[in-house]
């Protein structure tokens, strides 16, 4: 520990000191592990810096009459968790490039539609009032600002947000909790949206805010992504809340969880409730304290979280990269365990920095390797190395040229020797020396990496490897098998060994019916279901214990003649008007009799039948039979009446419509213009008959 100050409340949050240590230095052998405890204070009256950032585009304008007499009560109300608040005020519209806004010089000048509306020009982001805690200042100037107006739905947000951000020295942000109260009722425009406008060029994440406040370089580049958003909100330690109206906040709340410790909250038509969701988000956000580096990690370092919040069980961080505690309350103290392990060595000392997602404080780790012996200076012609053979250095033995073995005993021209060698062989063996992992010298094996045993037959690197990590970082490999450490089960360590999920109803691992395996059950042959509490073929409850509820409680069934010996195990209670639900068994006598039983499973394997009295009931099978069939034939008649009906009216109505198109006929004989016909009568003129009179 290099330094590890106690935790304290300080005076109403101020110089409180709510993680410890502040400074440590770790350092690490390869591939062994090493925790550190890190503890957690929540101080009461903790400072806070409040910006607010509102959308000031024409549909806010009701919002923006609320706002303006917001300062007041809203210190009031964070005066009641601290002493030490202040409050800031920013607004934005959209970029100032078609199609986002209209660039017709009278539409810049007044954007809005009516000409009587005071109305200011439109811009990106302007910052209105640095962070203070006077009331009085923050109405004024937000009394002096009027709406804006734009052309397309989404907002310029992200712009504002960002250099909000990144413009710390102009915010006036103090090392102290930071939120940042983001108002809109509409959704943003991101990264990309600019080359509508013609804006190719990314956001340069930085500070572009000029003597008055302004964006001034918003035309040149373009939106920022969401990933731009939340590294600069995480990497100033903002915790953003947005409050929305109804319409926008599914988008909102997706936003929310791409942004480390942000708020949502749904914001009245007029922003009435704006107050309220504030507090509401400053306690959730206030109350969850998670732990966190912010530092890449060196190659072959791996980081692990496990949580004890307010009870003496460990748990693992709820992702690899972070430990968290929910609903920790003021004056609480929480521990978080951080497991560092190193794969390989370090170059260089590595620096991490620690710190509560929302809080100022830091932890720093200084994190090193141990690779090298740290030895006094070599003692030559050491009597330790066969009386003078070599020099001992780090209580290593270096042998003089000529001389080998651990403790430079054997001459280097003996090496090749059979009998030496015999001894780096298994016995009758005509592999490799020493396995082919190590080097022969003086009959031993001196073995290289990570081999040992006699004849370096064991590997030590071999063993299964969990998320790229041999024995998953929680055992010890020898030998090609990993050793796990307590409570750490698999051929990789990668299993709890907690059974929290496989303890059964009655208190039994898996039912009975299987055993756990990294905390989830294996079913024997012939079980299933999460606990293996199902079977194919099984019987069902109401099955099972039918026949002694019936024998036991009204002397009927298939076990009434030997029902105190078949059921004994059942102890049977009458209930004359229990509540039914689904959990009771529906089931009948012998002699058709209705009734209702609930089997419940007490320790010993015994069963307590809660039954309810029979309901006289008939028989109402063929009923239900005949019924079915009638209706099924007397639909059929129905359906063949209904269509030789329909067929009839059809005919009918054409025979109708046929006599009246008759009736209306009128026919004429008529004589065929092409028609000649075959008898020609010619007369001759000058034939007389024989009576006429001769002139």
């Amino acid at each position: 520990m290099l330094q590890d100050d106690p935790l304290s409340q300080g005076t109403r949050g101020e110089g409180a000191t709510q993680l410890a240590p502040q400074r440590v230095r770790v350092t690490l052998r390869p591939g062994e592990p090493q925790q550190l405890r890190v503890r957690f204070l929540r101080a009461e009256g903790y400072p806070v810096d409040l910006y607010y950032l509102m959308d000031l585009s024409y549909s806010m304008k009701d919002d923006l009459e609320r706002v303006r007499q917001l300062g007041h009560a809203l210190l009031v109300r964070l005066q009641e968790v601290t002493d030490s608040v202040r409050i800031g005020f920013g607004s934005f519209v959209d970029k100032t490039v078609l199609p986002f806004v209209s660039t017709v010089p009278s539409k810049l000048r007044h954007p809005c539609p009516s000409r009587l509306e005071s109305c200011q020009s439109p811009f990106s982001f302007h910052h209105v009032l640095s962070l203070t805690g006077d009331a009085k200042a923050f109405e004024r100037e937000v009394g002096r600002q009027n709406v804006s107006g734009n052309l397309d739905s989404p907002e310029g947000g992200f712009d504002a947000i960002l250099q909000a951000a990144l413009c710390q020295k102009q915010i006036g942000w103090r090392n102290v909790s930071r939120l940042l109260v983001f108002t809109s009722d509409d959704t943003f425009h991101t990264a990309g949206d600019g080359k509508l406008g013609g804006i190719f060029m990314p956001s340069d994440g930085h500070c572009h805010l000029d003597s008055n406040g302004l964006y001034s370089r918003s035309p040149e580049f373009d939106y920022p992504s969401v990933g731009q958003v939340a590294q600069a909100l995480s990497a100033a330690n903002i915790q953003p809340i947005f409050a929305v109206t109804s319409a926008t906040l599914p988008v909102y709340r997706e936003l929310s969880k791409l942004i480390p410790k942000s708020a949502v909250g749904e914001l009245s038509e007029d922003s009435s409730n704006v107050v309220q969701l504030i507090m509401d988000a400053y306690n959730s956000l206030s109350s969850t304290v998670t732990l966190e580096h912010d530092s890449l990690l060196p190659p072959g370092v791996r980081i692990s979280y496990e949580s004890q919040c307010g009870d003496s069980e460990k748990r693992l961080g709820e992702a690899a990269d972070r430990g968290q505690c929910n609903h920790v309350r003021i004056n609480q103290t929480v521990k978080f365990w951080v497991t560092f392990q190193a794969a390989r060595c370090l170059p260089e000392p590595h620096l991490l920095r620690f710190r509560a997602r929302g809080f100022s404080e830091e932890l720093t780790v200084e994190l090193h390797t141990l690779c090298d012996c740290n030895c006094s200076d070599a003692q030559l012609q050491a009597p330790h190395c066969s009386d003078g053979q070599g020099h001992l250095q780090c209580g290593v033995c270096s042998c003089v040229p000529g001389r080998l073995g651990r403790l430079c005993e054997c001459s280097e021209a003996e090496l090749s020797s059979p009998d030496l060698e015999s001894g780096c062989r298994a016995p009758n063996g005509t592999g490799p020396l020493c396995s082919g992992r190590g080097q022969c010298q003086c009959g031993r094996c001196t073995c290289s990496g990570q081999s040992s045993g006699r004849l370096c037959e064991c590997d030590d690197a071999s063993c299964e490897r969990h998320e790229g990590i041999l024995c998953g970082g929680f055992g010890r490999c020898q030998c090609g098998v990993c050793h796990c450490h307590a409570n750490r089960t698999g051929r990789a360590c990668e299993c709890s060994g907690d059974t929290d999920n496989c303890v059964s109803p009655d208190g039994g691992l898996c039912s009975g019916h299987g055993h756990c395996n990294c905390n989830r059950c294996q079913c024997n042959d012939g079980y299933y279901g999460a606990l293996c509490d199902q079977c194919s073929g099984c019987k069902t409850p109401c099955e099972t214990h039918r026949d002694c509820a019936e024998c036991k409680a009204f002397g009927t069934g298939p076990l009434a003649m030997n029902c105190s010996t078949a059921c004994a195990h059942a102890n049977t209670t009458l209930v004359l008007t229990p509540t039914l639900d689904d959990s009771w068994c529906k089931e009948r006598t012998q002699d058709n009799q209705l009734f209702f039983f609930l089997a419940e499973d007490v320790a010993g394997g015994r069963v307590v039948l809660t039954v309810r009295p029979p309901e006289e009931g008939a028989d109402h099978t063929q009923i239900i039979v005949l019924g079915c069939v009638g209706g099924i034939v007397a639909v059929g008649l129905g359906l063949v009446l209904a269509y030789r009906l329909s067929v009839e009216i059809y005919d009918r109505r054409e025979f109708h419509r046929f006599e009246k198109e008759r009736q209306h006929l009128n026919w004429k004989q008529d004589h065929n213009p092409l028609y000649q016909s075959a008898i020609t009568t010619t007369v001759n003129p000058r034939f007389q008959e024989a009576d006429s009179p001769l002139l």
